[in-house]
């Protein structure tokens, strides 16, 4: 039983102050809920202040804290400006989870056909975004010497999909920085992972996937039914958690064994 108190202790995540990017919807909705209810304060971040605050002002009805924060990741001052509301508000910064990208709302097409604006919009929120972030909590995080930087990638990077060249450039742009800065930020206490889900289903409708393409992803699993965002909780309350310590620069893939890398 002691070797259990141990564990249990360094799992806790009662009162780590965790901001979660694109948290308004699908898959960073959940990870705010999920932590809320394991004890955190979740920050959801969202470019839509409706839908941040509504996703807060149910987290606070179950009697949990929540703070939602209007952020557009792609631009320095909101991201700045927002690590500076949670560092008045709570005093520190535990965890960020760089959750918001575009995805759902490409049209699937050769890379050739791809237009420049668009190219350029992925790279922005998906990549630049993520450095912004994390540039804006580091000093928080350093300071405090500790700190649990998740970057949401994708299962997509180890397949090579065709179709969506930019988001799995961006995409894989984050494993990367995952691994420098994992270099760069360990010295201080704080661990940087990536997260790669495999096509998860939330609210978010892609015109672009179709039934058939849906059915055949399904029968690749090993685990052949259709994943939720909830898949996703666990693996992000253990790397956000003291007890991950020693893990960093690494990938982790959650697809239900769609990938095997």
């Amino acid at each position: 039983m002691v070797g259990y108190d141990i564990v249990s202790e360094r799992f806790d995540l009662s009162n780590r102050v965790v901001i979660i990017t694109g948290a308004g919807q699908g898959i960073g909705r959940a990870f705010a809920q999920a932590f809320a209810a394991a004890g955190a304060i979740p920050v959801i971040a969202e470019l839509k202040a409706d839908a941040g605050e509504s996703v807060a002002e149910g987290i606070r009805e179950t009697g949990a804290q929540a703070l939602a924060v209007a952020t557009d990741v792609g631009d320095e001052q909101s991201t700045l400006a927002l690590a500076a509301v949670v560092q008045e508000r709570f005093g520190r910064i535990d965890g960020l989870i760089n959750n918001a990208g575009i995805f759902s709302t490409i049209k699937m097409r050769s890379f050739s056909e791809i237009p420049l604006a668009e190219w350029n919009q992925i790279m922005h929120v998906n990549v630049t975004g993520v450095f912004l972030m994390t540039r804006a909590v580091a000093p928080m995080m350093k300071k405090q010497r500790f700190g649990r930087i998740i970057n949401i990638s994708s299962a997509a990077v180890t397949m090579g999909r065709s179709g969506y060249l930019h988001y799995i450039a961006s995409k894989s742009a984050l494993l990367g920085m995952s691994r420098s800065l994992a270099h760069e930020l360990g010295g201080d206490g704080v661990t940087v992972n990536s997260l790669l889900p495999g096509a998860t289903d939330t609210e978010v409708e892609r015109a672009t996937v179709s039934p058939e393409q849906r059915k055949a992803m399904l029968a690749m699993r090993s685990v052949s039914r259709a994943e939720t965002p909830e898949d996703l909780v666990g693996t992000a309350l253990f790397l956000a958690s003291p007890d991950s310590a020693f893990l960093t620069g690494q990938s982790l893939t959650v697809d239900g064994g769609l990938t095997h890398l």
